[in-house]
């Protein structure tokens, strides 16, 4: 996905419309998140198993953006690290949200390989 800014906008402009699409994303995660916990929450197998993955998710995250950027001296990567930080942050959160949604969305019923994703017709 492409991360578009508009000319003319400071950086400063620009490193904070960066962070702002990222909170946008980051608390549509954490509400497809609890809304998960809620439509499942009679599998507590699932739910053991989901919270895991979304805890080892956040470190996967955080070792990934550690090794984009790796700790430097400050100004290292210049006045668009900022920037460039929430964009991948972005991206990242974006691609979980989508894996989180399909067990909101659901599955065709007939997927043999739906696993613990609810089916419908």
């Amino acid at each position: 996905m492409m991360h578009s800014f508009s000319f003319g906008q400071s950086q400063g402009e620009m490193n904070q419309n960066a962070k702002s699409k990222y909170q946008k994303v980051d608390k549509e995660l954490n509400a497809a998140y609890q809304k998960v916990l809620t439509e499942y929450k009679e599998d507590t197998i699932f739910i053991k198993n989901f919270k895991a993955a979304q805890r080892l998710w956040v470190q996967f995250r955080d070792a990934e953006m550690k090794a984009k950027f790796p700790d430097r001296e400050e100004g290292y990567y210049g006045s668009v690290q900022t920037m460039c930080w929430f964009i991948e942050m972005t991206i990242m959160t974006e691609e979980r949200l989508k894996k989180i949604k399909v067990w909101l969305t659901g599955v065709k019923e007939g997927d043999v390989c739906s696993g613990s994703v609810k089916t419908v017709d």
